[in-house]
């Protein structure tokens, strides 16, 4: 089918539930640098991340062990960003960091938010899709490729651009898409500036699409929330998630990424 619309996914709270990996890790690091004195609960992240500029889990963790002796008025820990990192890495991955047939951490047990076949079924019904993710190249992959099983994954992750709510990784990822449509039909498609369909969990990943909007006004951006599943648990807290997704600029609001089919970006389409 000749593509009308182009599909770019976050990755932690899209296509994988990070709320016992990612968000875990984070407790963990902030409980450690507090000398176990606060762990912030998955409601205290979230409001962190509602503030839209803590993509990028380790400055998160960064900032909640600052505020935590800020809001005391106490000396803060002397502590690198390097070793917040490396205690983070240990257990989101495990003790060996760097090869992936070794890890052994949160990460190997994430629960899958999407089939390979879901992905599939949105390129046939004239939807080809990327993914732009603030998670490492080797955790992306590790989830893309080692456990959804997708071969060549177009993807642009946390080394390759500037963190959101910059856009720059988001037309990145629309670009690998134009690449490919471009060499796979002699017809022109990067040209007709498909609009572009983004999903992500946080309020940096709308606000992304908002700051796309305005770089690039030729081109249609569309935001779509979805709502990570520890967002869930409760009918008042998932309204309040919602309600700030929008605030940040969803157009829609969706309680998982399977619902985010061709025939819905269609029907948000003029």
């Amino acid at each position: 089918m000749t593509p009308f619309a182009i599909a770019v996914f976050d990755i932690d709270g899209v296509i994988r539930d990070v709320g016992g990996s990612y968000r875990r890790a984070i407790a963990d690091t902030v409980e450690h640098y507090t000398h176990r004195r606060y762990r912030p609960t998955l409601k205290d992240i979230d409001q962190l991340k509602s503030e839209g500029i803590w993509n990028n889990d380790w400055r998160a963790s960064e900032v909640m062990i600052h505020r935590y002796f800020e809001q005391r008025n106490e000396p803060k820990p002397k502590v690198s960003y390097e070793d917040i990192t490396d205690f983070f890495q240990k257990r989101y991955r495990g003790p060996d960091t760097q090869d992936p047939d070794q890890w052994t951490g949160y990460i190997a047990n994430e629960p899958l938010l999407v089939e390979a076949n879901d992905l599939q079924a949105l390129q046939a019904a004239g939807v080809p899709y990327a993914f732009f993710s603030g998670a490492t190249q080797g955790s992306a992959r590790f989830v893309l490729q080692r456990r959804i099983g997708l071969s060549n994954p177009a993807l642009i992750a946390m080394e390759d651009a500037p963190s959101k709510p910059d856009p720059t990784g988001l037309m990145m990822a629309v670009q690998l898409v134009e690449t490919q449509l471009s060499a796979d039909k002699p017809a022109d498609c990067a040209a007709k500036k498909l609009p572009v369909i983004y999903a992500g969990d946080t309020a940096a990943d709308m606000k992304t699409i908002v700051a796309a909007r305005s770089q690039c006004p030729d081109r249609q951006w569309l935001a779509v929330g979805i709502l990570p599943p520890h967002a869930q648990h409760s009918t008042r807290y998932q309204t309040d998630y919602g309600s700030q997704l929008k605030a940040a600029g969803a157009d829609i609001v969706v309680t998982h990424v399977r619902q985010m089919t061709a025939a819905l970006i269609r029907q948000m389409l003029p």
